[in-house]
């Protein structure tokens, strides 16, 4: 049943923008109290709650005339703290009883006492009618009519209203209306639009019921509520309506307007124009900070680009030589059938070295590309003497010489990595004619920071940078491929760290900053 509705919902939904989306949003909840007032009914449910609390008064006010003109003494007992009467009345679940039945004869003549009472108070009566146009029926303890328009005499205590009423319980009932008549086409929808409230009351003297008094009215319904507040309420739909669109307004300004701005600069980014507008400064701060993480990664993304393109050019003609080579000699082979055999054995050894270089070539692209999808390991610690000493005690032959002042530190890089990267700057510092290379570490901060340094030769100012290029050596008429300072940076930039070129008097010299190890890897 949900997924035929989510298919029917997916193929018939509009395409929308999003301050459309923003605005209706808006509207439906501004327009939730306007709803419930109509369909659940708040607004009219006050509306006849307060035509019964004005009944509530009206009949507190004839109990106290009615009490007044008792012709009998008698004395109340002590009246406790106050408690004053509430509407009880809702539309949403009181049921609406028929139209009031006519009175029927009474069984009972009408009490004397409640006859004179009513003589007293029929001018109020009278007055309270013309006001409020509420009808009402002054009954003794019988419910039988004392005063009420045509019903003198006769008794109503067949009501379900009346007859709890003699026992001292005030009762209010929802009817019918008997000459209601629609007006107007909505009234449908306004439930009060066809009852009548009736209060009943009863009537204590000395702790006794002595009477009965029973009010009815129409309530206002719900159209006529509003026409009459008509003022007020257009009032409030108007200022609803200004705050919905500045707040529309400000969210388009905030939201909508900057994603569209960047959705551009995204179709930008997909031409190659990676120019990113600075963000906009009415705009929220996580759209604030999309615009500078989106611009971060434009620029990475053009970084690697340029990197692609130089790396694949560079790939192009390092592969080209060593092919063209082997080529070459295979061609001058195949082409000189009187070569000698001493002439054939050197051109099958070049072709041989040009192999030996182009698969040694290949074998250090791959450890570069092993190197830039390397992973990050947060759960990592190392004790630099460990690689570091491996790498020393391999490389002390020959006269050459590595010392390595360590201080017990240890790095958040995995040994495999710091090994690689000592091994590279070892290696090219033994390559380049250096005697000795001496190795520190000392603690920076947050870092590790280790410092390769030898007697050599020594690096160009204009190479410092230069170095860590893919491809660039030196030495490459002697099998050099120019990928060891490019693989080990990027060994480095998977856990963290860096290297750098640093300017020395003498010789070269290469800092590399690792993270520290935390204190609860140490030991591990």
């Amino acid at each position: 049943m949900i997924e035929p509705f989510k298919a029917f919902v997916r193929r018939h939904w509009p395409p929308m923008r999003l301050r459309t989306i923003l605005f209706l949003t808006l509207l439906v909840v501004a327009a939730l109290p306007g709803i419930g007032a109509v369909f659940l009914r708040v607004y009219e449910n006050t509306l006849v709650q307060q035509t019964e609390a004005e009944l509530i008064a009206q009949g507190a006010v004839l109990a106290g005339a009615y009490r007044a003109a008792w012709p009998e003494p008698f004395t109340d007992p002590p009246q406790g703290p106050p408690r004053p009467e509430r509407p009880t009345i809702d539309l949403r679940a009181m049921p609406v009883l028929p139209e009031q039945p006519d009175s029927r004869p009474s069984r009972w003549p009408p009490d004397p006492r409640a006859v004179q009472a009513a003589a007293a108070l029929r001018p109020i009566v009278a007055d309270t009618v013309r006001s409020t146009l509420a009808a009402v029926r002054v009954m003794d303890v019988h419910g039988t009519v004392v005063i009420g328009r045509g019903d003198v005499g006769r008794s109503y205590m067949h009501l379900p209203e009346v007859n709890p009423v003699t026992i001292g319980q005030t009762r209010t009932v929802l009817r019918e209306r008997g000459d209601y008549r629609p007006r107007y086409a909505l009234e449908w929808l306004s439930r009060a639009s066809n009852i009548r409230v009736h209060y009943v009351r009863p009537v204590v003297a000395g702790g006794e019921v002595v009477g009965v008094l029973m009010l009815s009215r129409s309530p206002r319904g719900l159209f006529l509520g509003i026409y009459q507040d008509r003022g007020k309420i257009a009032l409030g739909v108007g200022l609803i309506f200004l705050t919905l669109l500045f707040l529309a307004g400000l969210l388009s300004r905030g939201i909508a307007r900057p994603i569209e701005a960047l959705s551009e600069a995204t179709e930008g980014v997909a031409r190659g124009a990676l120019a990113v507008p600075e963000p906009p400064a009415t705009a929220a701060i996580e759209i604030r900070t999309l615009y500078v993480n989106f611009a971060a990664m434009a620029e990475r993304i053009e970084r690697r680009s340029r990197y692609l393109k130089d790396f694949a050019a560079a790939v192009s003609h390092e592969l080209k030589t060593p092919i063209a080579g082997i080529k070459g000699a295979l061609e001058l082979i195949a082409e000189h059938a009187t070569m000698t055999e001493e002439e054939r054995r050197r051109f099958l050894a070049n072709a041989s070295a040009d192999a030996d270089r182009l698969s040694h070539l290949l074998s250090r692209l791959l450890d570069l590309a092993r190197a830039d999808m390397a992973v990050p390991s947060d759960a990592v610690s190392t004790d630099l003497a460990g690689p570091i000493t491996r790498v020393a005690d391999a490389h002390r032959r020959d006269g050459f010489e590595v010392e390595a002042r360590l201080g017990g530190l240890a790095a958040a890089a995995p040994a495999e990595v710091v090994e690689a990267v000592v091994e590279t700057l070892v290696e090219n510092s033994r390559q380049a004619g250096a005697r000795r290379v001496d190795i520190d570490a000392v603690e920076s901060g947050k870092n590790v920071r280790l410092t390769v340094r030898d007697d050599g030769p020594g690096v160009a100012p204009a190479d410092r940078e230069r170095i860590f290029d893919p491809f660039h050596t030196s030495r490459r008429s002697e099998g050099g491929s120019g990928l060891g300072l490019s693989i080990a940076r990027s060994l480095l930039a998977s856990c963290g760290g860096t290297i750098a070129s640093i300017r020395v008097d003498e010789g070269a010299c290469f800092e590399i900053m690792l993270p520290s190890a935390s204190p609860s890897l140490r030991g591990a």
